[in-house]
């Protein structure tokens, strides 16, 4: 069984720490609306009665009463206790108060119980109206005596108090029903989202992620509430923009014993932001003064044209077909200084051998020399091989994550695959994350303010 981090699941439990409490408020609204509008006030008293031998034919009222009167009440205690509700008794009180309820519905408002120690028996009845609960509560402890005189053939039962009429309410629960609701709301809600993060296989950052995923995390891109694609380039100061900026220190850093010439961004998902990251990160390159490349290798849904409003006429696909063309004709200015974009071009019927043919080997090497870093916006691995066939001829191969959205198993699954054929993974990049959800995000100290 998996080994549950508390600090992970607080952290994840922070998420819905608005949705607990609006859930608690509900439910603490609802049962005070129910206790004070729907709930019937119930009403309760009591009569007691004890079981003394009262024979007056056969002592006097001086007479003590017996150690053997006293063993045999007690041990009748019990018995009289279920005679109080029998099905004889209550159906002659409902007779005689004419009442309209049924024998088990009545059973349920009555309760005998013994005084502790004693041999007095305590009958309290429940119900809507207090006059009639007194009536009731009175008249079982007359037909009870009765019938104890007629079955036993002894007058041992004396009534010591008649109930009196209550008008306090009996079932006024409302704040041991709201705190009750409240909790229970609590805990089951804290409990369903547990076995969401327990059986939850998504990516969710903590101290112990690098070790579960046998990979660094080299960057940690901030989520962009705007989704500005060109965030680099249109609000430079964001936070967002400062972690890709981080994402390429690192990246530098990573290659000290090689110069990082080819990097391929690649994802194990769609939707994961592998073509964000991309283009953010060429244009970052670019901002530091390296001459760079964005080339888009996901010729079946690139859209780096359309990040950039790029013509897609020529692109990459419709390079490694034609044989005429000049180079020049399918590199493309952006509107950043030192950067340049091949786009996808015309989607191919197959992109795979396109990719793996020498032709494309070819191009990659005249590349090579003409650029300071080439950026590959490859497909995601889940279900493609293009990815792998390019990660086998670069220098670097990044994953992008999506935190809480891809699989932990999946991006493993991607990392060995790329492994298997000889790719150079310098790590991988957590994507889309919440800064309110997560304690580092006060290490960022400044935001763009527009």
């Amino acid at each position: 069984m998996e080994e549950i981090n508390i600090k992970d699941f607080l952290e994840y439990l922070k998420k819905y720490i608005i949705l607990i409490i609006l859930l608690a408020i509900f439910a603490g609204c609802i049962t005070v609306v129910y206790d004070k509008m729907f709930k019937i006030p119930m009403y309760s008293t009591y009569t007691t009665i004890v079981l003394v031998k009262n024979d007056k034919s056969n002592i006097s009222s001086s007479e003590a009463i017996n150690q053997n009167d006293i063993l045999l009440n007690q041990n009748l205690v019990s018995t009289y206790s279920q005679i109080t509700k029998s099905k004889l008794v209550l159906k002659q009180v409902i007779n005689n108060l004419e009442l309209d309820e049924t024998i088990q519905s009545l059973s349920k408002n009555v309760t005998v119980e013994p005084v502790e120690d004693t041999e007095i028996l305590k009958i309290s009845v429940t119900n809507a109206k207090p006059e009639l609960a007194a009536k009731i509560a009175n008249n079982i402890a007359k037909v009870f005596k009765n019938e104890i005189t007629k079955i036993y053939k002894m007058n041992n039962v004396s009534i010591i108090d008649e109930a009196q009429i209550n008008y306090k309410i009996a079932n006024n629960t409302t704040k041991r029903d709201l705190v009750i609701a409240i909790l229970i709301t609590i805990l089951g809600t804290s409990t369903i989202i547990f076995i969401k993060f327990y059986f939850d296989d998504s990516i969710k950052f903590s101290e112990s992620l690098e070790n579960e995923i046998g990979m660094p995390i080299i960057a940690k891109v901030i989520k962009d509430s705007n989704k500005n694609d060109l965030i680099v380039y249109k609000k430079p100061n964001s936070l967002t923009s400062e972690s890709i900026r981080t994402l390429r220190t690192n990246l530098q850093f990573a290659s000290v014993d090689k110069s990082l010439k080819t990097l391929l961004i690649t994802s194990t998902l769609p939707s994961e932001g592998k073509s964000f990251i991309s283009a953010n990160l060429a244009i970052s390159f670019a901002q530091a003064g390296q001459k760079v490349l964005l080339l888009d290798c996901d010729l079946r849904k690139g859209r780096q044209h359309r990040i950039f409003k790029l013509n897609n006429k020529f692109g990459l696909s419709n390079l490694l077909i034609d044989t005429n063309n000049s180079l020049r004709d399918y590199i493309n200015k952006a509107f950043v200084d030192n950067l340049t974009v091949i786009t996808r071009g015309a989607i191919p019927p197959n992109p795979s051998e396109l990719l793996n043919s020498q032709k494309f080997k070819n191009l990659v090497e005249v590349l090579y020399d003409k650029y300071d870093i080439i950026i590959f916006d490859g497909p995601p691995c889940n279900t493609l091989s293009d990815s792998l066939i390019i990660s086998s001829i670069v220098d670097k191969v990044a994953i992008v994550s999506c935190e809480n959205f891809t699989p932990k198993s999946e991006l493993i699954n991607t990392k060995e695959a790329i492994k298997k054929v000889g790719g150079d993974i310098v790590g991988d990049i957590l994507n889309n994350i919440n800064i309110k959800g997560h304690s580092y995000g006060k290490y960022y100290y400044y935001e763009d303010e527009e």
